[in-house]
C-alpha cells in the first residue's frame, strides 16, 4: 500500500510503496509526472522499497509557487531538491532511476552528496542535447529555437507535435500519455524548463561521477542518439553498464515495460 509524505515530500506528491531492504527512487523527465512509472512500480514493489515523486514543473503539483524559474535555470536546482527529499525521508545509499533530464540531475546530486547514492540508473539521459562540431546531441540550434517558438505561439500544437516525435509514433497509447502530461504543464513553465534542459551542457560533470551507473537506452530514440549513450559510457568516471532495449522512442518504461524491468533488475542484481 502506498503512503503519502509531508513537508517538501508532501508538496512534491512523494509516494512510498513496497518493503524491500533496497530503496529505488524514480525521477521522471520533462513534461511528465510520476505516473510515467505506473506500469513498473507495482512489480518493482514486490522486491524493493519504491519512492516516486513529481518535480515542481509537473502539472500534477498543485502549488505553482514551487516552480522558481531562477532556481531552475540550472539542473543544480533540481539536484538540490533531490538531496533535500532524500534527507527529509532519512534515505541514503539509494538507487536513483532518472529518466531523461532526471538522469543528469541524479549525476549532479551524486557529485554533491555521494553518500546518498548507491547506484544511478540513467534512462534515455543526456548531458547535452545541442549538436556541436565534435558532438551529436540530437538537436540543432534551429531545432531548439523552433521548439521554443512553438511553445510560445501554440502550446497545444507543441504538445501534440513533440509527443509524437519523442514517443514511439506507432504506439498511440504512449503518445497520448505523454501528450496529456505535457498539456497539464503551464506553457510558461514548459518554455522556461525547455531552455534549461535543451541548452544545458553537463559533459564535464560526467568525469566527476564516481557512483556506479547503469545506462538504459532504446534502439532508436530521436531525443537521445545512441552516440550519446556511448559518450556517457566512456566519460563517466565510475563503473558503467550499458543496456540496450529493443524498442523505439524515449519511454521504454511505457513501450517495453517488461523488458525494461527485466534489464533493470538484472543489472541491479549484478
Amino acid at each position: 500500500m502506498a503512503t503519502k509524505e509531508k513537508g517538501l515530500s508532501g508538496a512534491l506528491n512523494v509516494r512510498s510503496q513496497g518493503c524491500g531492504s533496497e530503496t529505488l527512487v524514480l525521477g521522471h523527465g520533462y513534461g511528465t509526472d510520476q505516473s510515467i512509472w505506473d506500469k513498473i512500480t507495482p512489480l518493482l514493489a514486490l522486491n524493493y522499497h519504491i519512492v516516486t515523486f513529481d518535480w515542481p514543473f509537473s502539472g500534477a503539483v498543485n502549488d505553482h509557487s514551487l516552480y522558481d524559474p531562477l532556481k531552475y535555470s540550472s539542473l543544480e536546482g533540481f539536484a538540490d531538491d533531490l538531496i533535500t527529499l532524500l534527507n527529509e525521508m532519512h534515505l541514503k545509499a539509494v538507487t536513483f532511476v532518472g529518466h531523461s533530464m532526471s538522469g543528469m540531475i541524479g549525476c549532479i546530486a551524486s557529485v554533491m552528496s555521494p553518500h546518498l547514492f548507491k547506484t544511478l540508473v540513467l534512462v534515455g539521459s543526456s548531458p547535452r542535447f545541442l549538436n556541436s562540431d565534435d558532438y551529436e546531441g540530437g538537436f540543432s540550434n534551429s531545432d531548439i529555437e523552433g521548439l521554443l517558438s512553438n511553445i510560445e505561439s501554440n502550446y497545444e500544437n507543441f504538445a501534440s507535435t513533440f509527443a509524437s516525435s519523442i514517443a514511439d509514433p506507432v504506439n498511440s497509447v504512449c503518445v497520448d500519455k505523454y501528450e496529456k502530461c505535457l498539456k497539464r504543464m503551464r506553457p510558461e513553465v514548459a518554455h522556461s524548463l525547455a531552455k534549461t534542459v535543451f541548452y544545458c551542457d553537463w559533459r564535464e560533470m560526467l568525469e566527476k561521477v564516481e557512483t556506479p551507473c547503469i545506462i538504459i537506452q532504446t534502439t532508436k530514440d530521436t531525443a537521445v542518439p545512441h552516440s550519446v549513450a556511448l559518450y556517457m559510457e566512456n566519460k563517466i568516471k565510475g563503473k558503467v553498464t550499458l543496456e540496450i532495449i529493443d524498442t523505439v522512442g524515449h519511454f521504454p518504461q511505457l513501450t517495453a515495460h517488461l523488458h525494461f524491468l527485466q534489464r533493470l533488475q538484472t543489472a541491479l542484481s549484478t
